[in-house]
């Protein structure tokens, strides 16, 4: 399971070959952008605003990216749409988004199952229904609706 930038890192992991000898399993991505971050492109217009991203996030998050998901194990996403967080400090997001990642941003073609939670982006951590979904789609591949 992994949160907003650590989603992407998991990605990036699956998408290594080598990742086979692993044992299977499912994977939950929390409020991940996967299409790209509308935060990121507004707060790398800021001054000092690309140093603080780090070079190597401007790759994932910058652009408006179409990925698709092809690999072996179930992976779901889970979205919030509770609109407070610190991503409207650098600027709207233009879009029901969870604070910081547009609901929009994190739909990914291939996907088992894709929810969409009451959450902030930063509530994710904390919040029990989202606990609660991530251990239905770790047990069935399914959120539970």
């Amino acid at each position: 399971m992994g949160h907003s930038l650590g989603g992407l890192v998991i990605l990036k992991l699956f998408e290594q070959e080598a990742v086979a000898h692993l044992p299977m399993g499912r994977i939950v991505l929390l409020g991940p952008p996967l299409r790209g971050s509308q935060t990121a492109r507004n707060l790398a217009r800021l001054p000092f605003g690309k140093m603080i991203l780090g070079r190597g996030i401007h790759e994932e998050v910058l652009g408006v990216r179409e990925r698709r998901w092809s690999r072996a194990r179930d992976l779901g996403v889970i979205a919030g749409d509770l609109g407070f967080g610190l991503g409207r400090l650098v600027g709207p997001l233009g879009a029901p988004s969870d604070g910081t990642v547009a609901v929009a941003e994190t739909e990914l073609e291939g996907t088992a199952d894709r929810i969409v939670l009451r959450v902030s982006h930063t509530g994710m951590l904390f919040s029990a229904a989202v606990a609660k979904q991530a251990g239905a789609f770790l047990r069935s591949g399914r959120f539970n609706r």
